[in-house]
């Protein structure tokens, strides 16, 4: 009997002291019970935004498959990039290419006809001649070389005057060096028309437009 009354005594005081923290919880609320589970990892939380990742491909056949979907996303993106570049876009265009000084300074270049632009055939004519086994042939050609670029140097120089004058009465605030400017024509100048990188907007028809 006595056994059995201790027994009951130890339950009562057991459940007393488990009713206790509820009843201090609801008089003060001052305690909150936690969660029952730890706090989720950021890489957790952001892995399950995005979804699940995908699975390694099982076979060679699909992972080629896979590479060939992302190398043709790679491709145009570039063609994109590229098609950009040729409309004269800033935001794809490199930094020296940028602005509007740029831009009036490459319509300059393109409303005109240039001796400069026979730099890349002059260069292929030179090569040829080295080939040819004839003394007389290669004095000639050297000759025809050697005039050929005191002539595009001084129309690289008449150009780059020219460019510059009508850049300061065109943009007064331009910051832009003499230097910098007649070179960055010269070099629009001596590429092949069908290869200047932006297309060019004009023809020497259009000269006119500029002024």
């Amino acid at each position: 009997m006595r056994f059995l009354r201790r027994n009951s005594a130890e339950q009562t005081a057991t459940t007393e002291s488990e009713e206790a923290p509820a009843q201090v919880t609801e008089e003060h609320g001052a305690r909150t019970p936690g969660k029952g589970r730890p706090t989720p990892k950021r890489r957790e939380a952001e892995g399950k935004r995005r979804g699940p990742v995908p699975p390694p491909p099982k076979t060679q056949r699909e992972a080629m498959k896979r590479a060939r979907g992302s190398k043709d996303e790679r491709r145009k993106a570039a063609a994109e990039r590229r098609k950009r570049m040729m409309e004269g876009d800033d935001r794809y265009l490199m930094p020296r290419d940028r602005g509007p000084v740029r831009a009036y300074v490459r319509d300059i270049v393109d409303t005109r006809r240039h001796l400069m632009g026979l730099f890349m055939p002059l260069v292929l004519v030179v090569f040829a001649t080295t080939l040819v086994q004839n003394l007389v042939v290669q004095q000639y050609a050297t000759l025809a070389c050697l005039v050929l670029l005191l002539t595009m140097a001084f129309e690289g120089t008449v150009l780059g005057r020219q460019v510059n004058r009508r850049v300061r009465a065109k943009y007064p605030d331009a910051k832009d060096r003499p230097f910098s400017l007649g070179w960055y024509a010269f070099t629009r100048a001596m590429q092949i028309r069908k290869l200047r990188m932006p297309r060019p907007r004009y023809t020497p028809k259009d000269a006119a437009k500029l002024d």
